[in-house]
C-alpha cells in the first residue's frame, strides 16, 4: 500500500506518517522510483501509535513499546506494565502541578478583580 492509501485508510496525514517512519515507529519498503510501500499490517501499526500518543506517551517511549503489543489489538504484554505505571505516575504529577498553577492563577485573577 502506498503512503497516500495508508493516509486515507487511517485518517493520518502523510506528513505524520513520514514522521512516524523517521522516528522508527513505522516501516516501509521503497520501490525503484523511491516510493514508500507499506505492508498490510501498517494500518494496525498506525492505530497502535495513535493510541499510545493519545495516552500522552512520547515517541521515544512508543518506539520502545512497539515490539511489546500482544496480539492484534492495542493491549501490551505484561512485561511493560511497570513502564506504563511510571508514565502514569509522571502524568499524575504533571496534572497536580498544573492544578496548583491553575489555582494560583485563579487567586491572582480574583485578587486583581477586587483591586
Amino acid at each position: 500500500m502506498k503512503i497516500g492509501e495508508l493516509s486515507r485508510e487511517t485518517g493520518v496525514a502523510v506528513r505524520l506518517l513520514r514522521y512516524y517512519e523517521a522516528q522508527g515507529l513505522l516501516t516501509s519498503s521503497r520501490s525503484e522510483g523511491g516510493h514508500r510501500h507499506y505492508d498490510s499490517e501498517a494500518p494496525a501499526t498506525v492505530a497502535r501509535i495513535r493510541t499510545l500518543l493519545a495516552a500522552g506517551l512520547p515517541t521515544k517511549v512508543i518506539h520502545e513499546l512497539m515490539p511489546c503489543f500482544a496480539g492484534d489489538g492495542t493491549g501490551l504484554q505484561a512485561c511493560v506494565l511497570d513502564h506504563l505505571k511510571t508514565q502514569y505516575a509522571e502524568l499524575d504529577a504533571r496534572i497536580a502541578d498544573l492544578t496548583q498553577a491553575r489555582s494560583a492563577l485563579g487567586d491572582l485573577l480574583e485578587a486583581s478583580a477586587h483591586a
